[in-house]
């Protein structure tokens, strides 16, 4: 690239010198030289051929110094890229350039993009890990249940809460795998009691087992704008948060507000510290896995076109809002 670039600076300047030369010639002599006339071309040769010397000289430097600056600026670049896969985020370079810095700022682009997908692929990594691991615990339970009684009337109920349990997990895949790819889609319409109903038959042994239980209560028939497979991982997340953390019989209350329907999932728990609950739905938070938890669900809730808010810290109170369907 130095070599192109000297080799044409060169060719120019020896053209122009050639130029002001002639030009030097007419404005010296008066007037235009004539071929078979040897004294028209009468001039101190000297002062020529320096003058010659002179403008290439000059040009020479100049190309030298652009070409340095562009070897330079090229280096620089190449230095930016194996940063940037460093994982470093440098400022614009603004060489002054035009092509460089457009160059510059394609590399820029490119990897704050790949850093935003492996974030989207660790995110999607996490959020699997969360919705899956509790579904696969109250499943096994199920299971272990059912390997524990010889009654089949029992075993024919259980392994049919079993089979419902797999065909919500294969759905919780594939929406999780549909919002990596696609991102939201139209929200449809979906029976908050069946939601319900169904969360409350797959946690029953859960929360049997810790001598609690799971109490749904407020209006019915409601419909919501949702998916099952979203509204099912909020409720769950909050149940599975109230397993862990609270006591005593959790309350599924569904009531309508105006255009809302809002549901509020409560125990009767010590609830969340004062220096914590400014900071619940954050995914930063840890607390034993409880807070990747609440910060997917309260996504997937505005994913929904809703919210999910702590509504009271002590005892607990979540309140999940979410549009009423009027289809």
């Amino acid at each position: 690239m130095r070599r192109i670039v000297l080799g044409v600076a060169v060719q120019a300047a020896v053209i122009t010198g050639l130029s002001v030369t002639v030009a030097a010639v007419v404005i010296g002599t008066g007037h235009v030289p004539v071929a078979d006339d040897p004294a028209t071309w009468v001039v101190p040769g000297v002062a020529v051929v320096a003058a010659l010397a002179v403008a290439v000289l000059g040009s020479v430097y100049v190309a030298d110094r652009s070409a340095s600056r562009l070897s330079t600026l090229l280096g620089t670049l190449h230095q930016r890229v194996d940063r940037l896969n460093q994982g470093d985020r440098p400022v614009p370079l603004h060489s002054g350039i035009t092509e460089v810095d457009t160059l510059d700022a394609a590399l820029i682009r490119g990897a704050q993009q790949g850093a935003k997908r492996l974030a989207s692929e660790r995110d999607f990594a996490a959020d699997a890990s969360h919705q899956l691991r509790t579904p696969l615990t109250a499943l096994l339970m199920r299971l272990e249940e059912i390997n524990l009684t010889d009654d089949l009337e029992v075993v024919a109920e259980e392994s049919t809460i079993a089979i419902g349990q797999v065909e919500r997990l294969s759905k919780v895949v594939d929406d999780l795998m549909t919002r990596t790819r696609h991102g939201a889609e139209a929200n449809p319409s979906v029976s908050l009691d069946s939601v319900l109903a169904s969360l409350q038959r797959e946690w029953q042994p859960a929360f049997a087992g810790a001598r609690r239980s799971v109490k749904v209560s407020g209006e019915r028939g409601l419909v919501v704008k949702a998916t099952p497979v979203a509204l099912g991982q909020i409720l769950t997340t909050l149940l599975e948060n109230s397993l862990a953390y609270g006591r005593g019989t959790v309350e599924v209350n569904a009531r309508r507000a105006g255009p809302s329907v809002v549901i509020e999932v409560s125990d009767a728990g010590d609830g969340v510290s004062p220096t914590l609950a400014p900071h619940i739905f954050e995914r930063s938070v840890s607390s034993s896995g409880s807070g990747l938890g609440l910060s997917l669900a309260r996504d997937l809730a505005e994913a929904a076109g809703g919210r999910l808010e702590l509504a009271r810290a002590a005892p607990p109170v979540f309140a999940l809002f979410l549009s009423v369907s009027q289809g």
